[in-house]
């Protein structure tokens, strides 16, 4: 059984996603700014008439801030959360391919050595020299960022039917 993915950089690092997750993929765009939400979260994007909230996982992971580059895209995400699925903007350094992984070749999550907290990832996947880590983009997301998001209030985002 495979697992198909979407990979991505953040700097030299390959990530990927479930690709049931992506709904799309977007070139760059400035976000409009909500105040005082957290550096990560780049606020609301446009996307056909739905206003969907946007983190930089650069900065969530704990990376430097980057320009955005010609090669920089946002994934439309559909991520579970708490019961409901939500749309969430991800801005990535670069997008990728859709990867097929063998489920048996994915690797339980480092608990050290790496630079990520391991409960963002669920494995990773020795390829090419490298690891390919598989991101769980509903763990990444802090209960701040849910709150902003609207799960915990009203909500300004779009559920996914």
């Amino acid at each position: 059984m495979t697992v198909q993915a979407v990979t991505f950089n953040i700097g030299a690092e390959v990530f990927a996603v479930p690709v049931e997750q992506v709904r799309e993929i977007l070139d760059y765009q400035e976000t409009f700014r909500l105040p005082g939400a957290p550096d990560h979260f780049l606020g609301l994007i446009d996307v056909r008439g739905v206003g969907v909230p946007t983190i930089d996982l650069r900065l969530r992971l704990g990376l430097p801030r980057a320009e955005p580059t010609p090669l920089t895209r946002i994934l439309i995400l559909e991520v579970p959360r708490d019961g409901e699925v939500i749309l969430l903007g991800l801005v990535i350094d670069r997008a990728l391919v859709v990867s097929a992984f063998a489920r048996e070749s994915i690797e339980k999550a480092p608990d050290i050595g790496i630079r990520w907290r391991s409960d963002y990832i669920t494995g990773v996947i020795r390829q090419d020299g490298g690891f390919v880590v598989l991101i769980d983009i509903a763990r990444v997301l802090t209960s701040q960022d849910a709150a902003m998001i609207g799960l915990s209030s009203n909500e300004p985002w779009e559920r996914v039917p």
